[in-house]
């Protein structure tokens, strides 16, 4: 929700605190979202590693485990955002260069360079939440959201795989644009590709949730794995 009440920062007359902000705020807000996916892509991937005998996964079972991987991977994005704000920081400037009779009054990102690690960090952790999330594709599907998360994270890889290009070639206020489209469509990506099976089952299929139904099919999954055994 704070990813998609971010894109008002891109809107309106550029001042020192919304360039300033814009940026940052939402980098630190993705990089905690998809953090937090695959935080929970690992906690579901290791448990169900850890039932088997003798497991040396059992040791990475536990809140500390996703909790340090939500807090590391959103500290750096912080603390990349801290030195960008810190030695470049974006600035409001008018544009006298682009149009001859016109001039554009908008934020300057200060420093590329930082603009694009900021980016390329949020798809980092999302190419490495859709690997995960791939691997741990297989397991159980009754308690396993992973096939979920994988799709949401094909998604933003996706977003953003065609918002390079887009963004490198409009000019003017047309990047706000791109940019706020971009932050949506990945928001929604993920909202609903986790969220919306959710509330399928919740209102369209409620027989699907419940206790009956769940040890029903954990019962037939355990014939079929002792038949192929």
């Amino acid at each position: 929700m704070l990813s998609f009440l971010c894109v008002f920062l891109f809107l309106g007359h550029p001042t020192h605190v919304t360039c300033m902000l814009r940026q940052t705020s939402f980098g630190i807000i993705f990089s905690v979202a998809i953090s937090s996916i695959l935080a929970k892509t690992i906690m579901v991937y290791t448990a169900f590693k850890a039932t088997k005998p003798g497991s040396s996964w059992r040791k990475f079972i536990g809140v500390k485990i996703t909790n340090s991987v939500v807090f590391c991977c959103s500290f750096l994005q912080v603390l990349l955002s801290v030195i960008w704000l810190s030695t470049s920081p974006p600035f409001p400037d008018m544009n006298t260069h682009l149009y001859q009779d016109k001039i554009i009054f908008q934020c300057n990102e200060g420093s590329v360079m930082a603009f694009y690690m900021l980016l390329g960090y949020i798809g980092l952790l999302a190419v490495v939440s859709f690997i995960v999330a791939f691997l741990a594709r297989n397991l159980p599907d009754t308690f396993n959201e992973a096939k979920n998360i994988t799709f949401s994270m094909l998604v933003v890889c996706s977003v953003w795989m065609a918002f390079i290009p887009a963004y490198m070639s409009v000019t003017g206020k047309n990047t706000v644009l791109v940019e706020i489209f971009a932050i949506i469509a990945s928001s929604f990506g993920i909202l609903g590709c986790i969220f919306l099976p959710k509330c399928y089952i919740i209102l369209v299929r409620p027989d699907l949730n419940s206790k009956n139904r769940l040890v029903r099919w954990s019962c037939d999954k355990n014939i079929k794995l002792r038949s192929v055994s």
